[in-house]
């Protein structure tokens, strides 16, 4: 999962771009870019490491421009060296640098076509190159003269066309403006939104509203399924729906996880939706195990807190902080390689012993990855002096790999894949397990919007939205073996 942000302002723009990348850091804290867009030059930095690491002042006061656009990267297998650090950029047909969140699932074919029929080179693993030398050999390809808008929503649609899977993507092109884009489910999030300065009106894309709410701007709205918007030099704004456009499945886990809590995506908001995931998961408790002998709910910071606390009053039972988190590691989830989210657990985490001795305890986190971490938890507990500890996740069994840019692609590194609920309860160590349900959390995240066609759930229901090929998933598993072989023998 990366983070994106793009910029149509009226001053110097660098420096709500790097505030934008900081607000998004929870989706990426790997690599951090920033690509501006001064006359007809592109400005950029990029690097390995948070955005306070990559970027000094003299780095940020260096991209003059009154548009840009950044990117935060967390690394999936196999794609994590610096020359993959984004917005990338090619300079045919006029100069073009894009930001990416999500996968392309027919990257490798894409790549091959590239270089047999578009006589383009693609010199990285990364997708996000692939996308771009799509998008600029499209532009090239419609037509000769001057790129207008609706030159520009034509090459998209030919991306559109071309390309399969999961993206939100900014773009800046040189002697044009800025253009956002999103793929034809609406997977991957993008919000826009604008506000007027006193020099005329700018606009903003993000990935989650959260940072238009921060830097002073107001949406507008999502970008729907097969939309671009392009923000001209000129300042007007153009938008166009594709004719590839498919009914709408955001992703789920969108909600249950990486998405902050303050933040808003098609017109869900994360707060809400989780609130009614602590709901339904008490309801299903009360429903199968009324005589229930919970002493204290405690939850496992910080993403499932907004889930706990109904949980907690509706089961009767106190809410207690019996975890605490020191907010200098990174999110273990996200991290790069087994070895090291497993190391990164215990000096994240640690236990208030008080709220543990003696007690029932059941703890609460928004979902159930590959176990590792549910494992030392529920150990820490132990430690800690629980008598018993349950463990409840907010989302269903996590049974399948994400193919839409989720880095959990190989089925073999997700506990629940081919085990049943009591075989992952014994391998993780709790006495009880209590997973939500696949129609509660979808109704849950849903509210009252019934304009959502429904949500791609593809990694608990094993329903990939735009279809997979004969053999993808097991080619995907075998790659990413390979890439964390590669790992292993280079010590990385």
């Amino acid at each position: 999962m990366c983070g994106i942000a793009g910029i149509f302002g009226r001053t110097e723009v660098a420096a709500r771009l790097y505030d934008a990348m900081t607000i998004l850091q929870h989706r990426g804290q790997d690599a951090a870019g920033m690509t501006t867009l001064d006359g007809n030059r592109m400005r950029s930095a990029r690097g390995i490491g948070l955005v306070r690491d990559v970027f000094s002042e003299r780095s940020v006061a260096g991209l003059t421009g009154e548009i840009g656009i950044g990117h935060v990267r967390y690394p999936t297998a196999g794609c994590d060296r610096p020359d993959e650090t984004q917005p990338m950029y090619v300079n045919a047909p006029c100069g073009i640098a894009l930001g990416h969140n999500g996968n392309l699932i027919n990257s490798e074919e894409l790549s091959a076509e590239l270089f047999a029929r578009d006589r383009r080179h693609i010199n990285t693993e990364s997708d996000s190159e692939v996308l771009l030398n799509i998008l600029a050999h499209e532009v090239a390809a419609h037509g000769s003269a001057r790129i207008t808008p609706e030159r520009v929503f034509s090459a998209v649609d030919g991306v559109h066309r071309r390309c399969r899977g999961g993206y939100a993507t900014v773009a800046l092109i040189a002697g044009v403006g800025l253009l956002g884009f999103r793929d034809p489910h609406g997977i991957r999030p993008i919000v826009l939104g604008q506000r007027e300065s006193r020099d005329g009106r700018e606009y903003i894309m993000a990935s989650e509203s959260v940072v238009l709410d921060l830097l002073g701007f107001d949406l507008i709205s999502d970008l729907a399924p097969g939309e671009s918007a392009l923000i001209t030099l000129d300042g007007e704004l153009h938008r166009h729906v594709s004719d590839q456009a498919r009914p709408h499945t955001p992703c789920l886990f969108e909600y249950v996880y990486f998405a902050r809590p303050d933040s808003m995506i098609d017109d869900l908001s994360i707060y809400k939706a989780r609130l009614r995931m602590g709901e339904a998961l008490a309801e299903k408790i009360l429903r199968e195990w009324p005589d229930h002998d919970i002493d204290a709910v405690i939850p496992v910071p910080d993403t499932s807190r907004t889930a706990c606390l109904p949980l907690s009053q509706m089961l009767g039972v106190k809410y207690r902080e019996g975890l605490i988190k020191n907010r200098y590691i990174g999110r273990t989830f996200i991290m790069p390689g087994q070895e090291e989210r497993a190391r990164s657990v215990r000096r994240k985490l640690n236990t208030i012993s008080l709220e543990f001795r003696n007690k029932n305890v059941l703890l609460v986190d928004d979902s159930i990855v590959r176990g590792t971490t549910s494992r030392q938890i529920i150990q820490m507990a132990r430690e800690a002096g629980a008598r018993k500890v349950y463990l409840a996740s907010a989302s269903p069994p996590v049974r399948y790999p994400n193919v839409y840019g989720i880095d959990m692609p190989a089925a073999s590194e997700l506990v629940a894949a081919g085990r049943s609920e009591s075989e992952i309860r014994e391998r993780i160590g709790a006495d009880r397990l209590i997973y939500q349900e696949l129609p509660d959390l979808e109704k849950a995240v849903r509210g009252k919007n019934r304009r959502l066609a429904g949500f791609d759930s593809s990694c608990f229901s094993g329903r990939y939205v735009t279809g997979l090929a004969d053999g993808y998933l097991e080619e995907l598993e075998a790659r990413r073996a390979d890439a964390v072989r590669q790992e292993r023998r280079t010590g990385s």
